[in-house]
């Protein structure tokens, strides 16, 4: 049989890897193709038959040339649709078909996904709306032509649903636009979602209604599914869920909660995207699923914090999010030093300072931590809150020309 094809099929996906090969990128391709639609890659099954691979076996989009003379290289895969359900299958069978068992045999020594590229059409009807989005969210506070500020509750757990409202209550003074719990905080019996999401909600609703407020409601479905709902029956606007619940959860809560915030929070996503690791999917792809999910808010990572990403890796996850309105927010070691440092890497004001430690341990307070945020976003340099944070903290380096001219 020819599995090899100059175009992808209709109704077919297309998949972009980069593989390094045993004994050459044919092999590997082979493997992927075939391994991942009709069957073993090696051995054919006697009810196999010419209609079942036209209609229902993966195709490999290279020269035959170019793969038999390579041991590694990007190779594009294209994969049936018929093989999904793809409503009621989603992210999780889709992944399942591409990086399921065939990618981490003995011929392919390493596996990035780079790519998930679905038909137009398909992609329009597959891709759910988030509830806010950076639109949506610079209209209910409304903040222009500046990042918004975000807020994260720290302690990380610890707090009684008493205390952690004392804490809400000095981060929305300072200014807030945003706070989330921290993926540590799910439903600890110290600080039940039980107690504290209609204690939090209740204020939130009556004193800071422009502030989006996520609880953390991490765990296993149905828990998660039946938390949020939870939320937004006790009048909550947003929850935060890791990626450790799974990536197919956030489209489920989006299908059952249209109009509550989902915030995806990206901690521990290095197991499965680090660049360094033999086997990968790329972040970005992680953020496009993100994008047909809707999701208004994702955890995209950070540059000068005690996480460092690559600025140009970062700028594509960044176009990516933007394509579907997602805001992305910048956290692990945002301080006042950083805001207009980012500002001038990015070039562009659609991003939230997401800030804990910062706002917290400022010398003056939650509140003091909080304004010295506010004063970095909005400009005001002398301010003496902000003062107090760079005296703490540091600047790194811009140029105030260039910062002022945001304003």
């Amino acid at each position: 049989m020819n599995l090899l094809k100059k175009t992808a099929p209709d109704n077919h996906f297309v998949v972009e890897y980069y593989l390094e090969a045993k004994t050459s990128l044919m092999d590997a391709a082979w493997n992927i193709a075939v391994g991942q639609s009709i069957g073993n890659p090696n051995n054919r099954s006697i009810w196999e038959t010419e209609e079942m691979y036209q209609n229902h076996s993966c195709f490999i989009l290279e020269d035959e040339d170019y793969l038999k003379s390579h041991k590694n290289g990007i190779v594009r895969i294209s994969f049936p649709l018929s093989n999904i359900n793809l409503e009621e299958d989603g992210v999780s069978q889709i992944l399942c078909h591409i990086a399921g068992g065939q990618v981490d045999i003995l011929e392919i020594q390493k596996c990035h996904i780079l790519n998930i590229e679905l038909p137009e059409d398909v992609e329009n009807s597959f891709k759910l709306k988030p509830a806010y989005g950076i639109d949506g969210f610079r209209k209910l506070n409304g903040v222009y032509n500046k990042p918004f500020l975000g807020g994260i509750i720290k302690p990380k757990v610890g707090m009684s649903p008493e205390i952690l409202l004392e804490v809400v209550k000095e981060m929305v003074g300072s200014g807030v636009n945003f706070i989330k719990e921290d993926e540590l905080l799910g439903n600890p019996d110290h600080c039940p979602l039980e107690k504290r999401v209609p204690l939090i909600s209740n204020w939130i609703k009556n004193n800071a209604p422009d502030v989006i407020y996520c609880f953390c409601i991490n765990g296993d479905s149905p828990y998660a599914l039946e938390r949020a709902n939870f939320v937004e029956q006790e009048g909550g606007n947003g929850i935060h869920i890791n990626v450790w619940s799974g990536l197919g959860m956030y489209r489920a809560i989006r299908k059952q909660n249209p109009n509550l915030w989902i915030h995806f929070q990206k901690s521990g996503d290095k197991f499965f995207t680090d660049k360094r690791a033999p086997f990968h999917i790329y972040w970005p792809v992680i953020c496009k699923i993100a994008g047909w999910s809707g999701v208004d808010s994702i955890h995209a990572g950070m540059i000068g914090g005690y996480m460092n990403q690559d600025e140009e890796e970062l700028k594509d996850t960044l176009k990516m999010l933007w394509k579907y309105n997602i805001v992305p927010a910048l956290s692990c070691g945002m301080h006042p030093g950083l805001v207009q440092y980012v500002n001038e890497s990015l070039n562009s004001f659609d991003w939230m300072a997401n800030v804990g430690g910062a706002m917290h341990a400022h010398p003056m307070g939650t509140i003091g931590g909080g304004i010295a945020m506010k004063q970095a976003i909005n400009g005001d340099f002398e301010g003496e809150q902000y003062k107090a944070a760079i005296n703490k903290w540091g600047n790194k380096e811009f140029n105030p020309d260039l910062a002022y001219r945001y304003f």
